[in-house]
C-alpha cells in the first residue's frame, strides 16, 4: 500500500510533559531546523506545520526551513478571513516555484471564535464554510488558469475578485494539493465537492469509517476539480451538483504516536507525558475548548468526557488508541500507544479503510521522530520502505564492536 507517512514541526513549544513548563523546549529557529532536517533525513513524505495565534507564522517557518532541508515536503495553512484567496495563491505559487515543487496546502476554517474575532473574524460557524467554499475555489481557478496566463472573475456572497491573474504559475499541475479537516457537515460536503485530501483527528477506526464513507459519497456528487466548473461570476455554494462522475478524494489522519520496544514502555511513557498535570489546568484547558464551535472539537472532547476520564483504562477509547492527550491540547487529542508491532498494525487497520496520509507527533518531537521512524518505519508496506533514504546507504550501521568488527544486521 502506498502510504504516506508526515510528522510535525512544534511551532507552538515542545515538552516532555504536557500541561507544564518542567522539560519544555525553547522554540527557536535552530530546535525547527532541527526537528525538519531528522524528518528530511529520515524519510518522512513531509511536515505539517500548524497554525493559530499560539503558533510562529507558518509560511514564515516553512520558508526558513526551505534551505535547511532537500526533499521534505511542507503542508502549510491558509486562513480564509485572515488570507485573500489571490494573496494566498500567489504566495502558493511562489513557494511551490522556489521548492522544486514542495508544498501542500492546509485549508484550516478554524473552529476557536475567541481567536478568530481576535483575528478580525465574525463570522459564525455557517458562514465561515461558505466563505472557506468561496475562498478555495477562487484559489484553484487563479492557480489553475495562470497555466495559460488567464484571468478569472467571481462574485461570491462572502468574496470577489475581477480579473484576478497570476503570471508566475505553480510548479505542481495544476494547483498544490489541498488538504482539509472538519467534522461537520458543512466540513464534509466542501471536502466532497472541493479538496483533494480529507483529513480526520485520532478517532477509533469504526468512527473514521462512517467519515470517509460520508466524505466519499459527497465527492460521488461531483464532477472532477476542473472538468465542470461554474462560469465566471457565478456564486459558489456548498451542495451545487456537478456533472456527478465523482471527483478523485484522498483521506488520511492526523495522530499522535507513542512507540516503544515494549507495550509496557509505551504505556509508562504515556503516563508520564500527563504525570505533572494538576486538576485545575486540566479544567482550564477543558473549558477554553468548550466555547469552542469546532465540531471536531466536541468530538475529541467527547472521547475523554472533556477531562473527567484520567485513567489508562478511561483514556484508551479502542486498542491502543489513548486520549490522554486531548485533556490540555486543543485539536488532534489522541496517540497511538504500544510496540512497533502494535503500533504498525494499528496503522494497516486505518489503512485498510482507505487512508494512505498520516500524520505524527510526539513529544519531544526530535526524539519521537527518530524513535517512530527506527522502530516502525521496516514493519511499514514495502512500497513506502523503498522510498526511504536508509536502505539505500552503504557501510555499517550502528558503532563499530571493539574497533575491530561492524554490528550484524538484525533480521527482518
Amino acid at each position: 500500500m502506498g502510504l504516506n507517512i508526515f510528522w510535525f514541526i512544534p511551532t507552538h513549544g515542545d515538552s516532555r510533559y504536557l500541561g507544564t513548563a518542567q522539560g519544555g523546549r525553547q522554540l527557536n529557529h535552530d530546535y525547527l531546523k532541527q526537528v525538519a532536517q531528522a524528518a528530511d533525513s529520515l524519510g518522512y513524505e513531509g511536515v505539517l506545520i500548524p497554525t493559530g495565534r499560539s503558533c510562529e507564522d507558518p509560511w514564515v517557518v516553512a520558508a526558513s526551513l526551505l534551505p535547511v532541508t532537500q526533499r521534505l515536503k511542507f503542508l502549510v495553512a491558509v486562513r480564509p478571513g485572515l488570507h485573500q484567496p489571490a494573496l494566498a495563491a500567489r504566495m502558493a505559487a511562489s513557494f511551490d516555484r522556489l521548492s522544486n515543487g514542495r508544498l501542500l496546502i492546509n485549508l484550516v476554517t478554524g473552529g476557536d471564535r475567541a481567536e478568530l474575532e481576535g483575528d478580525g473574524v465574525f463570522l459564525d460557524h455557517a458562514q465561515r464554510y461558505e466563505q472557506s467554499a468561496e475562498f478555495i475555489r477562487i484559489w484553484r481557478e487563479i492557480l489553475t488558469r495562470s497555466h495559460e496566463g488567464e484571468t478569472y472573475d467571481f462574485d461570491g456572497q462572502h468574496l470577489q475578485v475581477k480579473g484576478a491573474k497570476l503570471f508566475f504559475p505553480p510548479l505542481q499541475h495544476p494547483h498544490p494539493p489541498v488538504y482539509f479537516g472538519g467534522s461537520s457537515e458543512a466540513a464534509h460536503e466542501l471536502a466532497g465537492e472541493q479538496v483533494d485530501t480529507y483529513l480526520t483527528w485520532g478517532e477509533p477506526p469504526a468512527e473514521v469509517a462512517k467519515k470517509v464513507a460520508d466524505v466519499r459519497a459527497r465527492a460521488a456528487k461531483y464532477d472532477s476539480p476542473h472538468a465542470a466548473l461554474p462560469p465566471e461570476g457565478a456564486q459558489s455554494g456548498l451542495g451545487r451538483p456537478g456533472a456527478r462522475s465523482g471527483r478523485p478524494i484522498t483521506f488520511g489522519i492526523r495522530l499522535h504516536v507513542i512507540v516503544r520496544e515494549t507495550d509496557a514502555e509505551a504505556w509508562a511513557a504515556a503516563d508520564a507525558l500527563i504525570s505533572k498535570l494538576d486538576d485545575d489546568v486540566v479544567n482550564r484547558a477543558q473549558a477554553a475548548f468548550a466555547k469552542m464551535d469546532s465540531e471536531g472539537q466536541r468530538r475529541m472532547a467527547a472521547l475523554h468526557a472533556g477531562g473527567a476520564k484520567r485513567t489508562r483504562a478511561d483514556l484508551e477509547i479502542s486498542p491502543n488508541l489513548w486520549a490522554g492527550v486531548g485533556l490540555v491540547r486543543g485539536g488532534a487529542g489522541t496517540a497511538l500507544v504500544g510496540d512497533p508491532e502494535t503500533v504498525a498494525a494499528r496503522i494497516q487497520e486505518y489503512a485498510e479503510l482507505g487512508l494512505e496520509n498520516f500524520i505524527f507527533s510526539g513529544y519531544p518531537h526530535l526524539e519521537e521522530a527518530y524513535r517512530f521512524a527506527e522502530l516502525v518505519f521496516p514493519l511499514l508496506p514495502r512500497k513506502l520502505r523503498e522510498k526511504l533514504p536508509g536502505p539505500a546507504l552503504t557501510g555499517p550501521f550502528g558503532e563499530t564492536v571493539a574497533n575491530v568488527f561492524v554490528p550484524r544486521a538484525a533480521q527482518s
